[in-house]
């Protein structure tokens, strides 16, 4: 088969010819025909990522159709459309991952292929008023939002939201989530186009975190502060979410793309009855309610732009500048 392999720290993906993979007991072969890009990629390529291992096929987001089966998997499942979840052995603890917890496309071999092989327990069905390039757009980031949203900080409806750093693709998930379920949302970019496109899919506004006192004028906007919000940046501007949540807010994190949290005044934490959360992943119970919740109010992931599979290291490129709304994703077969 053709994959996009990378075959060391800072090297570009290349198209090239390897063994198409055999499915073990309880796995299924998977023929893609879409996958998506994460950030996490770009980390691993930079060699900014744990567990490390030469050549590699990246790749955590793929849907395509199953065509070979391992002894015990079940034989209903050839021939089917499907998306997989990344997310593989979280434990039998649902609070936290185990430490055999892995993720499709390091240590195991990725999505950016023309056929992956996973234990049958991680297909699902693709919904069916997706493509299998919107599809592919789902897994990482759908289940990051789902649990940070929902099973972390336990958004209910009618309750005020906000959504840091909104373009990526885990941030426009987690807004489509929270309007379908009825909650308020509110947004955060460095770029008012951003902003705008994030409103023409529910949310309410915004303001840009690059204005000294974004925080106190978006509380102002809207009317009070935030019941939950959702972060991926942390870094030195963490103080300004303290300063925008209501009393008894839950602030999630998912992410440390600034860096560590420099400042956090503990009365500030404590005289609202903050509470403040960590989040990554989640477990499949986690990725199945996500893919319910897709299904059940029809929504459609944002997807920037769709590459080729031999066009890979562009579409790395454009993940790494940071410009794009919504999931980048390589289209693999017609």
């Amino acid at each position: 088969m053709q994959a996009l392999q990378l075959d060391g720290i800072n090297e570009p993906l290349r198209l090239q010819d390897v063994p198409t993979p055999t499915p073990g007991p309880g796995e299924v072969l998977v023929q893609l025909h879409a996958a998506a890009l994460n950030h996490r990629d770009v980390w691993i390529q930079k060699g900014q990522y744990a567990g490390l291992r030469f050549p590699c096929i990246l790749g955590s987001d793929g849907a395509g159709v199953v065509t070979a089966l391992g002894e015990g998997a079940d034989e209903a499942l050839r021939g089917q459309a499907v998306v997989i979840n990344p997310g593989h052995s979280w434990g039998d603890n649902p609070n936290a991952q185990a430490k055999s917890f892995t993720i499709l496309g390091l240590p195991n071999q990725g999505a950016f292929a023309e056929y992956v092989s996973v234990p049958a327990q991680y297909v699902r069905p693709l919904p069916a008023h997706l493509s299998f390039e919107q599809a592919a757009a789902l897994p990482l980031g759908g289940v990051t939002a789902y649990r940070a949203a929902f099973t972390r900080a336990g958004l209910q409806a009618g309750e005020r939201v906000l959504i840091t750093g909104i373009g990526g693709g885990v941030a426009l998930l987690a807004l489509q989530m929270a309007v379908a379920s009825g909650a308020e949302v509110w947004v955060t970019s460095g770029s008012a186009e951003k902003i705008t496109r994030a409103q023409q899919l529910g949310a309410m506004g915004g303001a840009n975190y690059k204005d000294e006192k974004w925080a106190s004028e978006l509380v102002k906007q809207a009317g009070g502060g935030f019941d939950v919000i959702i972060d991926s940046a942390a870094g030195p501007g963490f103080e300004a979410l303290l300063d925008a949540a209501a009393p008894g807010g839950r602030i999630v994190f998912y992410g440390g793309t600034l860096g560590p949290i420099a400042q956090v005044p503990p009365a500030k934490v404590f005289w609202k009855q903050l509470s403040i959360l960590g989040s990554t992943m989640g477990t499949e119970q986690d990725f199945a309610a996500m893919v319910r919740l897709f299904e059940q109010h029809q929504l459609v992931p944002v997807v920037d732009q769709v590459f080729a599979l031999a066009d890979g290291e562009a579409a790395m490129r454009r993940m790494e500048q940071g410009q794009q709304f919504g999931k980048i994703v390589l289209k693999i077969k017609d």
